[in-house]
């Protein structure tokens, strides 16, 4: 980075908040040395964790207030209410030009409610949509959307498409991303009407990659394409779905190892094979789920994660500014057309 980058951090929002964020913007400083950092909060928790990091107080600066919103608020009460809660004031210090990208791992409802209405979405965004990187077996995948839009027209799923490929371009790096809809099987008949009308306009579509076609659940972890597209509903039944897999297998291992004598023997024998498993599925590492389609950096950091899920988090912000994100969707926009298609399922976000 040439130039220092400030990040705004809802220093409340999370199930170990504040002492989670604190930690994780300390991790996230030794990756990203060219950073300040500006926590919304409660100054009297905050400051002595500032304290006790020397290196990230020179670069942070608090922003008091005793207010901030609960995981059980609704979206509607949190956006009436709300106005001096630490998740509004960060994603307000991303609107007035203070900071270049907000981090929270708070209320994801709220959240997305507040950063809609603040920041509002970009030319050419119907409905922004949250999206999170998944290992596979060839590597990772981005899906989208993960919970934003309970149902989505044809409109919603094209755009999502475009914004996927645009982020699996910039961030993981894929020159000619391939781009999937998730469906119930893959022939051309399977699914609802504006699933199969998105898939012939993709088609047709100049995106930034390859429309690949339609895509069924174990296409997910198997890595067949590099884009899921999806609506808001299925995508995040799928996400829980993986992490409560994840976890069961987990459990079977060390039941497993544990179940006898040699069973343990084995498990020392294979340790340093199992460290580089766990090290692989570790949900840390994926941490930090994208608010695409805003106009302005906002991410979604799991509320039950540690320090070094969090500062994955804030990285991921980071490089969304640093790479352009923003600006490379606008283009692509603009080269598609976005031409909205007429469909009566056309559902409320959520």
């Amino acid at each position: 980075m040439s130039a220092r980058l400030t990040i705004a951090l809802d220093a409340m929002g999370g199930d170990h908040a504040p002492d989670m964020v604190v930690g994780g913007a300390d991790k996230a400083r030794e990756r990203c040395p060219d950073v300040r950092f500006l926590f919304f909060g409660d100054e009297q928790r905050i400051a002595p964790l500032l304290d006790q990091r020397p290196e990230l107080k020179r670069i942070a600066t608090i922003h008091h207030t005793p207010d901030w919103i609960s995981n059980d608020a609704k979206p509607a009460v949190a956006l009436r209410t709300g106005r001096k809660s630490s998740m509004r004031l960060a994603i307000n210090a991303v609107s007035s030009g203070e900071a270049q990208c907000v981090v929270s791992a708070g209320n994801t409802g709220a959240l997305m409610a507040m950063a809609k209405i603040v920041l509002k979405t970009l030319p050419g965004i119907d409905r922004p949509a949250i999206a999170s990187v998944f290992p596979t077996q060839r590597g990772e995948s981005i899906m989208l959307d993960l919970g934003a839009n309970v149902e989505c027209d044809t409109r919603n799923l094209v755009e999502f498409a475009v914004m996927g490929s645009v982020f699996a371009r910039t961030v993981l790096g894929l020159m000619e991303p391939t781009v999937g809809l998730l469906n119930i099987g893959a022939e051309e008949v399977k699914g609802h009407e504006s699933l199969r009308t998105a898939a012939a306009q993709l088609r047709e579509t100049p995106l930034p990659g390859k429309f690949y076609g339609f895509i069924e659940g174990n296409d997910i972890a198997a890595g067949t394409v590099d884009v899921i597209v999806t609506d808001g509903f299925t995508g995040n039944v799928a996400l829980k779905t993986a992490e409560g897999t994840a976890k069961l297998y987990a459990e079977f291992l060390r039941r497993t190892f544990e179940s006898s004598l040699l069973a343990k023997i084995g498990y020392i024998l294979a340790r340093s094979a199992f460290k580089k498993l766990k090290q692989r599925a570790d949900p840390r590492r994926y941490n930090g789920a994208m608010f695409l389609g805003l106009q302005g950096v906002c991410v979604k950091s799991h509320g039950g994660t540690d320090a070094l899920g969090f500062a994955n988090a804030i990285c991921v912000a980071a490089d969304l500014v640093v790479q352009g994100f923003n600006e490379k969707i606008k283009a692509e926009l603009a080269h598609v057309g976005n031409t909205p298609v007429p469909d009566s399922s056309k559902a409320a976000a959520v």
